[in-house]
């Protein structure tokens, strides 16, 4: 059901959504790319220590009114909102993240999707994967080759989960496994207090940001190092120098401003424990 305390007028502005708001797989396509092209993919809270907060009322004061980004649990909290706002049938999933590893690698299910149910079938809807994200809604039915504004994505069955994946270039890699199994909220709240507290936690150390961008780009910061990656699967690569630099490529590429205090404490920890060899898989 809606949640009452939803500002669906904010949100839709804050995405640029201007259509129909007729429940419609039309409709979907249009605020799924919206709001993946608008909210950036990020982690800096975790980064200063300040535990993302899952609540509908937190997450429009930080995404929308505060116009931050979130990581995958605040992104499809949101997202579940303004879609039931929508009169959309969401039902909540998780999936087992396998980007960078074998296809059946023995994964806890830490990353929050959604099932859309619609007169065509059901669709995944997932605005918080980070720099592979679809773009799009993706009917929820194995061997078929789906188009999105960005990558060319698949399903592949395996056992009672479908892997997601994307094809980069000319090959086709694993993004993560969905699982069936509807989900309660304690459950996100679980993992969302792992991601965020574990001191193992990749978003406890790096500077993490993501976004899709145009003509089938995709932009990453993964600490220093920054990522546009074409259609194609050619990446150019560039290595950020300073705060100034930072506060440039936040700003200009993710949307996000962040008061000098929080960036030169992001910054800080970055380099006292941040990832100084390859980037982490999964922000690849």
């Amino acid at each position: 059901m809606p949640d009452e305390s939803f500002d669906q007028d904010a949100w839709l502005r804050r995405i640029g959504h201007k259509g129909s708001r007729s429940p419609t797989l039309e409709t979907l396509r249009a605020v799924v790319a919206a709001h993946a092209s608008a909210i950036a993919y990020e982690s800096i809270d975790v980064l200063l220590d300040r535990h993302p907060k899952l609540d509908v009322e937190s997450l429009q004061r930080k995404m929308i009114a505060g116009r931050r980004g979130g990581y995958c649990f605040e992104q499809n909290m949101l997202f579940r909102a303004g879609l039931r706002s929508l009169g959309f049938a969401v039902t909540s999933l998780q999936a087992r993240v396998v980007r960078g590893l074998a296809v059946d690698a023995p994964r806890p299910a830490f990353h929050m999707v959604l099932r859309v149910d619609l007169p065509e079938g059901p669709y995944l809807a997932d605005v918080g994967f980070g720099n592979l994200a679809p773009t799009a809604p993706l009917v929820l039915s194995p061997e078929i080759e789906q188009e999105t504004p960005h990558e060319p994505m698949r399903f592949v069955p395996m056992g009672d989960e479908l892997v997601l994946q994307s094809r980069l270039g000319d090959r086709w890699e694993h993004i993560y496994r969905v699982v069936a199994l509807p989900r309660v909220d304690a459950e996100y709240e679980i993992t969302n207090w792992f991601a965020a507290s574990h001191p193992d936690s990749p978003y406890r150390s790096n500077l993490i940001a993501a976004r899709p961008g145009p003509n089938r780009t995709r932009i990453t910061m993964f600490n220093a190092r920054l990522n546009l990656r074409h259609a194609d699967g050619e990446v150019e690569r560039r290595t950020l120098d300073g705060a100034a630099d930072y506060r440039a490529a936040l700003a200009d590429l993710f949307g996000l401003s962040l008061p000098e205090a929080d960036l030169a404490a992001a910054l800080a920890t970055v380099e006292s424990k941040g990832t100084r060899g390859a980037p982490h898989p999964f922000f690849a």
